[in-house]
């Protein structure tokens, strides 16, 4: 899933639940999950910068940021956690008090644990070649076969170029949006496989949760396991990520692999790190060597001025005068985790602007206007 005044009493209880950790300004934990700790001074960060974060927010009265997690050079230097409205998988929550143990939706980020999975998977030979046809690995619908289909590849999958007829860009209320139609749908493999190749694959990026919902079913396929309980052996055990749940489409039972993992935003700041450090996390080689500068190479225009990598959304910035490449997850109501290699930076915000466009307005702006200028070499 992708892509204003608010009442006084509200912005008062927005600057309520940010009082307790104004005095360190975000300070992070010590869990015991596997994050060593920096101060920002060790990390040649401007802790003067991140103790402005809540006078940054603020300038949006209807500001509904939960949290904000910022890593440098392998180390947690800042984590910071809001109360606010909330929802899981589209369902509200109401208000929520988030902190270090609290997991958040991460949208359509989950389409970037995905392709991790797809790059362990290759390692372990237990996914096909990139290059082969999608319609292979499902003999049991080869009645679709068509010479179109058959031209549709992984690597397509990866890069949203697959050609298949599919529109996300209208509201999800509506019943015509193509992923809720996906998840309504007795069958979700069948229900991609079955829509028509309007654009020749490979050529035209289309935005499509079907895309990352036949990865998934191909992964489960040649693995014998749920995306989930592969995830939690080969990714998430590793990591010493214990708390996550991975939300199932009601209508078919099968793991929602778009939009459905839920993680603690440190933890996500992990999956983060695996893009600076060639896939090692404390000395483990948790995903395969080169697959993530393999993933976050531009293989496409995206939306807007982004380029699009497998599974990935690529960008860049300008800080005092040197312009920046950055990778990122992203997903809906402003779910953002943006890695940048060059300042060897990780971070996380999570917020709850679902529907608004404030979804691309604040995250993208704490990592633009506050924490990348904050760092000091």
């Amino acid at each position: 899933m992708r892509k204003f005044l608010l009442a006084p009493l509200g912005a008062l209880a927005f600057a309520a639940s940010a009082f307790a950790q104004e005095a360190n300004c975000g300070k992070p934990v010590a869990l015991g999950d596997g994050w060593s700790i920096a101060t920002p001074e060790e990390a040649e960060i401007d802790p003067a910068a991140l103790c402005g974060l809540d006078k940054f927010i603020a300038q949006w009265p209807q500001a509904n940021i939960h949290s904000v997690v910022v890593a440098r050079r392998g180390k947690l230097v800042m984590e910071r956690y809001y109360k606010g409205e909330d929802e899981r998988w589209g369902t509200p929550l109401g208000s929520v008090a988030f902190a270090p143990d609290v997991k958040h939706d991460l949208r359509s980020i989950s389409k970037s644990v995905t392709s991790l999975l797809v790059g362990i998977a290759l390692g372990e030979g237990k996914f096909p070649q990139l290059d082969s046809a999608v319609i292979d690995q499902f003999p049991e619908l080869s009645a679709l076969k068509t010479p179109a289909l058959e031209a549709v590849t992984f690597r397509h999958l990866l890069t949203m170029s697959s050609g298949f007829a599919w529109d996300e860009s209208i509201p999800y209320s509506n019943p015509a949006n193509s992923e809720r139609r996906l998840i309504a749908s007795a069958d979700p493999v069948r229900y991609v496989l079955e829509q028509p190749i309007v654009t020749t694959p490979g050529e035209v990026y289309n935005y499509n949760g079907g895309n990352t919902t036949l990865l998934a079913a191909v992964i489960t396929k040649l693995t014998g396991k749920r995306i989930d309980e592969y995830a939690r052996e080969k990714l998430f055990a590793p990591l010493g990520i214990q708390d996550f749940e991975w939300v199932s489409m009601p209508a078919n039972g099968q793991v929602a692999a778009a939009s459905g993992l839920r993680l603690r935003p440190r933890d996500t700041a992990k999956l983060g790190h695996l893009l600076l450090s060639d896939g090692v996390w404390a000395g483990t080689q948790v995903v395969p060597e080169g697959w993530g500068d393999e993933s976050v190479q531009p293989r496409l225009n995206g939306e807007g001025l982004y380029f699009y990598g497998y599974q990935w959304w690529l960008g860049r910035t300008m800080v005092r005068g040197r312009e920046l490449d950055w990778a990122a997850g992203v997903g809906f109501g402003g779910q953002r985790l943006f890695v940048q290699p060059d300042y060897d930076l990780v971070v996380m915000v999570n917020a709850g602007h679902y529907g608004s466009f404030l979804q691309a307005v604040i995250p993208t702006g704490i990592f633009y206007r506050l924490i990348l200028p904050a760092v000091k070499d």
